[in-house]
């Protein structure tokens, strides 16, 4: 079967968005890693070894390619290079892809289909970039939430049909951006509220006292909280930097210091020691020694926090007021399943360690698909299945 130079060219094209999309994921990577740790992903402009730091040259830096021929290693210290990157590239070209794959029609039409495309490559990037961070630091920046927030408003201005509107009702496609948006964090803030409320802080109090203490047996470990005869990982009580246990202590010493009938917050990077008028706040990076005996203990216990809110409302202002409740529903049903996988394999530490962001990810991603059959199939069922 011969085949004309259009043919060809097509053919070729298909893995050209498949490579834009692997190279998009190599700088995904780079937003992963350095986001979360303040650091600029312009400044240094190439990437480099977290291990050694010495920056990587263009030719061991080719997406997917790279990770293979290095055997997952940095060539200059043989420090190992996490699987991630290799997965962040290939799931960022395979999406890419499947949005080409969807969207994609006659390249002479190319103006009418082109716009939806690079508005949601811009979207599943946020995805992504937002859903590995929250794996990694149980945290999803506002860079990523309000500022992709802000990119779903003008993307909506730019190509209503995202939001369900005709193409030329740009300015009904920002109103309604806008409103979906505020959809997607009002209904999950309340979430977060009534989650509070309902399942916010485990109590124990003990009558008489008992010993309390946080310990790092291994430096390459995070801490250890041990009182009376239970141990917590520090990242089972801890998973962002607002969370807070409050300690009513009998006696408490940290370092050299020792206080007496107080109370205590403690946070993720700091202590502070209520000591009648006077407040001590201690960085933990300085605590060497803190321990004590507590009468009182509160546990933070939250299922979400507000980064799940503002990512929510992200999500909205992108797809509409219609995927909000779909991608609730389906980030739920979602966790659910993997929670009783996670049990039944006897993981349930590895399913517990999941944060609500990446559910959410991955019930937008299903509502970008098939949010629509999915709908109108359950419409047809409920309503007209008599």
């Amino acid at each position: 079967m011969d085949l004309n130079r259009h043919d060809i060219l097509n053919t070729l094209l298909h893995f050209i968005v498949f490579l834009i999309g692997t190279g998009i994921g190599s700088f995904l990577n780079v937003v992963i890693y350095r986001l979360p740790r303040n650091m600029s992903v312009n400044s240094p402009r190439r990437s480099f070894c977290p291990a050694c730091e010495k920056q990587i040259p263009m030719w061991q830096n080719i997406p997917l390619f790279s990770w293979i021929m290095l055997r997952a290693k940095c060539a200059s210290c043989s420090a190992p290079i996490s699987s991630r990157y290799f997965m962040v590239e290939l799931l960022t070209g395979l999406l890419f892809y499947a949005i080409f794959w969807q969207h994609h029609g006659p390249w002479n039409q190319i103006a009418q289909w082109g716009p939806p495309m690079l508005c949601l490559w811009v979207f599943v990037s946020l995805l992504i970039s937002g859903s590995f961070i929250d794996i990694d630091h149980y945290i999803l920046p506002h860079s990523i939430t309000f500022g992709g927030t802000t990119a779903g408003l003008l993307a909506s201005f730019w190509v209503p049909q995202l939001v369900g509107e005709s193409e030329s009702h740009h300015w009904r496609g920002l109103a309604m951006s806008f409103g979906s948006a505020a959809i997607g964090l009002g209904s999950l803030w309340l979430v977060v509220e009534l989650g509070k409320l309902a399942f916010g802080r485990k109590k124990h109090v003990f009558e008489p006292s008992v010993k309390w203490e946080v310990t790092q047996p291994d430096e390459t470990q995070p801490p250890v909280v041990s009182f009376a005869d239970t141990q917590m990982d520090w990242a089972d009580i801890f998973m962002r930097n607002s969370d807070r246990m409050l300690i009513t202590c009998e006696e408490l010493r940290v370092n050299d210091q020792q206080f007496a009938q107080n109370t205590a917050d403690l946070y993720m990077e700091k202590l502070k020691v209520r000591e009648g008028e006077d407040v001590h706040v201690f960085p933990l990076e300085d605590v060497t020694r803190l321990h004590g005996r507590i009468t009182q203990l509160i546990i933070p216990r939250e299922a979400m926090g507000m980064g799940d809110a503002f990512f929510l409302m992200m999500v909205g202002s992108f797809c509409g007021w219609k995927c909000v409740p779909f991608t609730i529903l389906a980030a739920s049903v979602i966790g659910t399943l993997t929670a009783l996988i996670s049990r039944i394999t006897g993981r349930e530490n590895w399913g517990a360690k999941i944060p609500f962001g990446p559910y959410l990810a991955l019930g937008a991603l299903i509502w970008l698909f098939y949010g629509t059959e999915i709908l109108e199939w359950y419409i047809s069922k409920t309503v007209w299945g008599q």
